[in-house]
């Protein structure tokens, strides 16, 4: 966020941002899109009722090929049982078990390798942490020419079936190549809001264009990070570096279900022993009782005025017309419904812990 505007990186629709009126901002060394001229509002509840389309070219992209098994060195998740045509998310663990980034993984049918979607900001020293512990098993080619977009929304499905005949066949986390809008891509039912939708990943040089030919559509506006952002918080999903990061693992993160059965039960992952065991924090979703948002860094409180937990997220939520966040507390008060303070400018404001997502997820299974 500090790289200075001749540093910044740009994905290949930078041009097209800015003839769409777009609001360029820092993040992860790119210079991206915040918001268009319709506004954060606008863009957050156009994705929740229409379709959005969303630039994620930053991300980092890879094949793994050789033993692609040896994946699970530095994962919990269930690499060998991902069946051909699916996808998984996964989380990249440190040695001693805490969690260095978030990731997807797809078995693309009839092919040995797998496809890795990292986060943009770590991408870098992800792919160079994944070459080191699996040395000697298998190789990571990492392409950071190709694009990735994200078209998202309920009506998602219905835009992209007229690009990619077919394509609305798919269910959640199913993977596979196919063409849109007359070029090749490897498309996956997965995103980041909670809502149904789609992500692209093609050859950067036909980003443009593909992108124009969805922004053609009627149902389809371009949203920017500030609209991902306030989607992916009420769907209940991490950020890492604010989230998720080193300094926890993942049953601290509540992130177990992203461990494989068979992973759980053989113990057999990096730092497996402490997310087996009891956990002094987790992380939970708090509602505010009022009107003023909690935003990142605010500590919680029980009510006698004893720090508990701190915010790692937070903001207002269009869909639910009111503010929302995430954070991590001590465990004994992880019960849905628990009353907490919210310690804003030094009082303390009530809230309470609530159940994710915040908005129902609206995924295709």
């Amino acid at each position: 966020m500090t790289a200075s505007a001749d540093t910044l990186r740009r994905t290949p629709l930078y041009a097209l941002h800015l003839e769409l009126g777009a609001k360029m901002v820092p993040f992860a060394g790119y210079e991206m899109p915040v918001q268009y001229p319709a506004g954060i509002l606008k863009e957050h509840l156009h994705t929740r009722e229409k379709a959005g389309l969303f630039d994620v070219s930053h991300m980092g992209q890879g094949f793994l090929s050789g033993d692609t098994a040896a994946l699970e060195r530095v994962t919990p998740a269930d690499v060998t049982g991902l069946k051909e045509g699916m996808q998984r998310y996964g989380l990249l663990l440190t040695e001693a078990g805490t969690i260095r980034d978030d990731f997807m993984f797809s078995r693309l049918a009839g092919e040995a390798d797998l496809y890795l979607v990292v986060n943009a900001d770590t991408k870098e020293g992800d792919f160079a942490y994944i070459r080191e512990k699996l040395k000697g098993a298998a190789a990571l080619t990492p392409r950071f020419d190709r694009a990735l977009l994200a078209l998202q929304g309920p009506l998602a499905a219905e835009v992209l079936e007229r690009h990619a005949p077919g394509i609305s066949q798919m269910t959640f986390m199913q993977v596979r190549r196919a063409s849109v809008a007359g070029t090749p891509a490897i498309v996956s039912r997965t995103g980041y809001t909670g809502e149904d939708g789609f992500e692209i990943s093609l050859e950067g040089t036909d980003a443009e264009r593909v992108a124009r030919a969805l922004l053609g559509e009627s149902e389809v506006l371009p949203i920017g990070l500030g609209a991902r952002d306030s989607l992916r918080l009420e769907a209940g999903l991490c950020l890492y570096g604010h989230d998720i990061d080193t300094s926890r693992n993942p049953a601290e993160a509540s992130l177990m279900w992203s461990i494989g059965k068979r992973r759980k039960e053989a113990r057999d992952f990096p730092g497996a022993e402490k997310t087996m065991g009891a956990q002094a924090i987790k992380r939970v979703g708090i509602l505010p009782d009022g009107r003023a948002p909690a935003r990142e860094g605010t500590e919680v409180a029980d009510k006698s005025g004893r720090i508990i937990g701190k915010i790692t997220s937070g903001g207002f939520g269009p869909s639910l017309n009111g503010p929302l966040a995430m954070g991590y507390v001590e465990s004994a008060f992880t019960v849905i419904g628990t009353e907490v303070d919210l310690m804003v400018r030094g009082k303390p404001m009530p809230a309470h812990i609530a159940a994710m997502p915040f908005v129902p997820n609206r995924y295709r299974r």
